[in-house]
This record gives C-alpha cells, sequence and structure tokens, in this order.
C-alpha cells in the first residue's frame, strides 16, 4: 500500500464503511470487513485517486507559471533605437 494512514484516519474510514454498509445495505459488517474493504479501496483506487491529484496539480502550476511569465513579460522596458 503506498498510502500510510494515521490510526484515526484508518479507524474513522473504517467507521464510514461500517455506517455505509449498514444504511446502503442493509448489511452488518466488522472491523476485519471494514478494513479489507478499505485496504482493496486503497489499493485498487487509490492510485488512480492520487494520478489525478497529480494531474490536477500538474496543471494549477502549469496555470501559474503561465501567469507569473505574463506578469514578467509585463515588466519590460522598451527598447530605443
Amino acid at each position: 500500500m503506498l498510502i500510510n494512514l494515521s490510526k484515526e484516519a484508518k479507524q474513522g474510514m473504517k467507521e464510514e464503511i461500517i455506517s455505509f454498509f449498514y444504511q446502503e445495505r442493509d448489511e452488518e459488517i466488522g472491523e476485519i470487513a471494514a478494513e479489507a474493504v478499505l485496504d482493496f479501496c486503497l489499493e485498487k483506487l487509490g492510485p488512480y485517486i492520487y494520478n489525478e491529484g497529480i494531474q490536477d496539480a500538474i496543471k494549477l502550476i502549469s496555470e501559474r507559471n503561465t501567469n507569473t511569465e505574463d506578469d514578467l513579460h509585463s515588466l519590460k522596458r522598451p527598447l530605443y533605437r
């Protein structure tokens, strides 16, 4: 697993999974099953979500660099010959 979660975060996610199964599927699952679902999601879906986050960061940095480049060009002084 690429993601290291704090105990508190992992516990909160497991509680959300348990709640989801109960509310949406009318199933009661325990901590072990919830942890298995969490591990599966992190392993199989995590890389897709992570890569989308990276792509969003690339886009944001690219836009900021373009803005910075435009700002720098606006500071140029005219040349007289």
